[in-house]
């Protein structure tokens, strides 16, 4: 954690206030919000920021989550903020929190000005807690392979033919969690495994939306407890 954002939620809670970990410089945020903890769906709304006021851009969309719900995850919120659950590695839980959104994937040609990663065949995202590479996207002919389970980023599925990488567990703490992406949805509907997934269309259109110059974050939770999560001029009544 930065010093900024330890000074920052430290006088929160001096104060008596908690103080929103939405760094002050992002000037974009996606927020995804569901009925409870254990819902395996919800609305993700758009927002940006011009001066001090939120605005919402275009419509809301339906997006699934993990099957089981979701669970408090490691992110720029630091772990745990209120009740409920936390989450673990296998859970089928999609991360609560405040997360970082470092780099879009896919397998075609870059058409966004955020950074962007080509996925190959030979790519794998680490889900083995016992793992050095665990929760990173490694190439599997250049590292160890001292792991026993990875996800490959190429399929015949397609449902990573555009992504967001979610910088859930940053230190990599073994169980944690790992391989957190906002990605398309499956054909059927069906819940994730612990990401969040939407139509093709409505990724790609958030996809070309967001500006590294604006530092996009996501804000991720079910409705009773997301109110600690936005900024203090972003009002939950907004979010309908």
């Amino acid at each position: 954690m930065t010093g900024w954002r330890l000074l920052w939620l430290s006088l929160g809670i001096l104060t008596g206030l908690w103080a929103s970990p939405v760094p002050p410089s992002s000037r974009q945020l996606l927020i995804v919000v569901s009925g409870d903890w254990t819902a395996d769906h919800g609305r993700l709304y758009r927002y940006e920021r011009d001066g001090t006021s939120w605005r919402q851009v275009g419509r809301s969309i339906s997006v699934m989550l993990g099957s089981s719900g979701m669970g408090w995850g490691r992110g720029l919120h630091g772990f745990r903020v209120g009740n409920g659950p936390v989450k673990k590695e296998g859970d089928r839980r999609s991360p609560a929190g405040v997360f970082g959104l470092p780099f879009l994937f896919g397998e075609g040609r870059d058409l966004f000005r955020y950074p962007y990663r080509r996925m190959s065949r030979d790519l794998r995202c680490v889900d083995d807690p016992a793992s050095r590479s665990y929760n990173r996207i490694v190439d599997r002919r250049k590292v160890p392979h001292d792991y026993r389970s990875a996800e490959k980023m190429v399929f015949a599925s397609g449902l990573y033919r555009y992504g967001i990488f979610v910088a859930h567990n940053p230190r990599h703490i073994p169980g944690a969690g790992s391989c957190i992406f906002l990605h398309i949805r499956k054909p059927d509907g069906r819940a994730t495994v612990g990401c969040t997934a939407m139509k093709e269309a409505d990724l790609l259109t958030i996809m070309r939306w967001l500006d590294p110059a604006k530092e996009p974050v996501l804000i991720q939770a079910p409705r009773p407890v997301i109110g600690r999560l936005l900024p203090d001029n972003l009002q939950l009544t907004r979010l309908r």
